[in-house]
């Protein structure tokens, strides 16, 4: 059960200065109390309330009247660790544009390729400024670069402290984010005041308390079209299916909510559901069906579903276990089950993932990550440290960084969302037992 205390931030003692009148004077200003419900329901806040508590809630991301920092003295540090997503430019823009135009901060040092840029590794930080930052929203990718892997943590904040850092700014994953929670309790432990302030990026929308990522809006968008042209091309041929490999390590949001968006989409296999191919319910059984009434079949995949079937060995960079390719394993299982019943068919295979994670960000995704930068550098200048800006329950949110990587976030099998899924394909469950064909 969630406890009240785990959503507590931390925030620096020290303050030394006001809120520039631009915030003051023309915007709410917030104090510290929770009041966004980590669980909004009814049955949630019942018990705690008639226990005479309040119910786990999570501090509101925004300004605050009093300052950690001088503005005049602060030299702020920004780094980008992981994979890249949509938005990585619009977020490094608006830190940057915040920065300078709603405090007065005008040192900003770009750390180089993730973490090793933040432990000193060459080339040296970029000078951030107007006009270095002020076009890259157009484009994708990320400015500074970027690196998987940790990094020796004394050595970084020895970096930081060479430098005068006094707030870092980490926009990455959960790996990235442990990182960042790492530095600022190594700088807490040399009595060192640095904010550390994460900006949750994961294109798979699978970190906690974030019920909205950036770049994962991008990446539905730009799954649906590639399940668009994969219909076309099912339905352009007698008995063809089309199978559209999508990003999702461990959580099939993006997956789920192409199929939601795009209902050309006859099959979707997550992560969290398992399936069989063999047998009356399996996969194959159902495919076999499927063509006979419609001669053509759509399926999307996440990268994470299926992988009793591929287990790869090892591990990458930032600790991940590494996923065997299901995606080109079902198109060749497909294509043997054709040549063993004898079947017509053809399969296309198609995988959008390098197009979708490394090009610009929609108006939806740019918009988020304009508040998304603004209310990481309001944390940051109050003196927020080991915190993620969070958006939940409709309210950006300050997230102890320890209660957002306890666990990653999943699709729910009996939840509304994957609900709706097998509402929309009308697919069975694809396990053996009794049949549970819906179409």
């Amino acid at each position: 059960m969630l406890n009240a205390d785990e959503l507590v931030p931390t925030r620096l003692s020290r303050r030394v200065a006001p809120l520039p009148a631009v915030l003051a004077e023309n915007g709410p200003v917030f104090d510290d109390r929770p009041n966004v419900l980590a669980d909004a329901s009814v049955e949630a806040a019942r018990t705690p309330i008639e226990a005479g508590e309040l119910p786990p809630a999570f501090v509101r991301a925004g300004p605050r009247a009093e300052l950690a920092f001088d503005p005049a003295d602060v030299r702020a540090g920004l780094v980008t660790c992981g994979g890249l997503c949509p938005g990585l430019n619009d977020v490094i823009r608006s830190i940057t544009f915040s920065l300078l135009y709603l405090y007065g901060v005008d040192q900003i040092d770009g750390f180089r390729y993730g973490y090793a840029g933040v432990a000193g590794e060459d080339p040296p930080p970029l000078a951030l400024n107007h006009d270095v930052v002020d076009s890259i929203h157009r484009e994708g990718g990320t400015l500074l670069g970027s690196s998987r892997g940790p990094q020796d943590v004394d050595r970084m904040v020895d970096n930081l402290v060479q430098r005068k850092i006094s707030i870092l700014f980490c926009i990455g994953g959960d790996g990235t984010l442990r990182g960042a929670s790492a530095i600022s309790a190594a700088a807490a432990r040399r009595g060192i005041d640095l904010a550390v302030v994460g900006v949750p990026k994961t294109i798979d929308n699978d970190l906690l308390w974030v019920d909205r990522s950036f770049g994962f809006p991008t990446a539905v968008e730009m799954a649906t079209e590639a399940i668009s042209v994969a219909h076309n091309e099912a339905r352009g041929a007698f008995n063809g299916v089309s199978i559209v490999k999508l990003m999702g390590r461990h959580s099939g949001f993006i997956a789920a909510h192409a199929t939601l968006a795009n209902p050309d989409c006859n099959v979707c296999l997550v992560p969290e559901v398992p399936f069989e191919l063999d047998g009356p319910s399996g996969l194959l059984a159902f495919l076999d069906r499927r063509l006979a009434r419609s001669r053509h079949c759509v399926i999307a995949i996440a990268e994470g579903a299926g992988q009793g079937f591929v287990a790869a060995d090892g591990f990458d960079e930032s600790g991940n276990k590494r996923l065997g390719d299901v995606g080109t394993f079902l198109r060749d299982r497909i294509t043997e089950h054709f040549h063993t019943t004898g079947l017509p068919g053809t399969v296309r295979y198609i995988d959008p993932s390098y197009l979708v994670r490394g090009g610009p960000a929609n108006a939806v995704d740019a918009e988020f990550c304009v508040s998304l930068g603004q209310h990481a550098v309001h944390a940051g200048m109050a003196g927020f440290t080991d915190v993620m800006v969070g958006h939940w329950n409709q309210r950006f949110t300050i997230v102890p960084l320890q209660a957002a990587t306890q666990r990653r976030r999943q699709l729910e099998p009996e939840g509304p969302i994957w609900q709706r899924v097998v509402q929309t394909t009308r697919q069975p469950v694809f396990t053996n037992g009794p049949p549970t064909d819906r179409t």
